[in-house]
């Protein structure tokens, strides 16, 4: 049910809430977002002191980034299918593995533009 007068400052507030639930039940409740968000806290220290352009800078810690919101999707859509019911479906295993496949390319993604980045400045 929708809450009335959710408009302006207040709703922004609220929705700050609910975002920072998001990621507490994705950090409590998933392994892979807890895994990518540590490898993401050890990757963008680097990223700050590597000696690059702002732009590769930036697109270093904007991968981490996509990864992670990636992750938060993937994870999303694993719930609601798994909310839908226990049976097993091929749509509902076709949607989790198409989700589990976006969080692969944003990996790979990742991965790519920092070996590109790093072996063209330090190798």
């Amino acid at each position: 049910m929708k809450p009335e007068n959710n408009h302006g400052i207040k709703r922004i507030f609220r929705a700050t809430g609910f975002s920072m639930q998001g990621l507490k039940q994705a950090w409590q409740f998933e392994a892979a977002f807890r895994q990518e968000l540590m490898l993401a806290a050890v990757m963008l220290p680097i990223a700050l002191l590597v000696d690059v352009a702002i732009v590769e800078r930036l697109l270093l810690i904007m991968t981490l980034f996509i990864v992670l919101i990636v992750e938060l999707l993937n994870s999303a859509i694993e719930a609601v299918v798994d909310r839908i019911g226990d049976e097993i479906h091929p749509l509902s295993g076709q949607a989790k593995d198409i989700a589990s496949a976006a969080v692969f390319m944003s990996l790979a993604l990742c991965g790519i533009t920092w070996a590109v980045i790093l072996f063209t400045h330090y190798f």
